[in-house]
């Protein structure tokens, strides 16, 4: 009988200490499907040999901070997770792109499999003269986003939009990089979406 119930001791102990050190991840998950990101063009099938992000496109969770701190130069799509790093290979510029007008009013939509308490959501834009058969890094991207959306720690619903202002003088080809900065984490969820201009 002092087995059994020792046992069963040490089995909430362990519950226990595996509840507190998982609980510093983020609970919520999402990604942009307008602009469609590269994990949402996956996980339809629109383009294929994606991996394992073609199950979960609300996976692309990394260190937040960005750009001073968050994913190493070409892991940024992929939020440097490994697992996802078909995300990060530009594909030749041969991603699916969504059309755009420079200096437009424009509605960025996100889709939430779970919410959590968010600090903002940034967008970022590649240069004029970028490369896009190269993987994005920080010297590819606009120092400052276009676009800041502050949520102050409050949790979206499950399906959020926001309109902003496109850049202007923008042509030709581009990556737009979407961060959701979770509030009560060390994480943010990153999302590149190729455009037309």
């Amino acid at each position: 009988m002092r087995k059994k119930i020792s046992a069963a001791v040490i089995g909430i102990g362990l519950a226990a200490i595996s509840v507190l050190t998982t609980g510093g991840s983020a609970t919520g998950h999402g990604y942009t499907d307008t602009p469609i990101s590269r994990q949402k063009l996956c996980a339809n099938g629109t383009v294929t040999g994606c991996g394992e992000i073609q199950y979960e496109p609300q996976s692309v969770e990394g260190p937040k901070g960005f750009p001073s701190g968050g994913p190493a130069d070409g892991t940024i799509c992929a939020g440097g997770n490994s697992r996802f790093s078909q995300l990060d290979d530009p594909r030749g510029g041969s991603w699916p792109a969504t059309r755009l007008t420079a200096g437009a009013s424009y509605n960025f939509n996100w889709r939430f499999t779970v919410s959590h308490a968010t600090t903002d959501f940034k967008y970022y834009i590649t240069k004029n003269g970028w490369n896009p058969s190269q993987k994005i890094t920080r010297a590819n991207l606009e120092s400052q986003p276009f676009l800041t959306v502050p949520y102050n720690g409050q949790r979206p619903p499950l399906s959020f939009s926001h309109s902003g202002t496109l850049p202007s003088g923008k042509t030709g080809r581009h990556v737009i990089l979407a961060v959701w900065t979770i509030a009560d984490t060390s994480n943010a969820f990153y999302a590149c979406s190729d455009v037309q201009f």
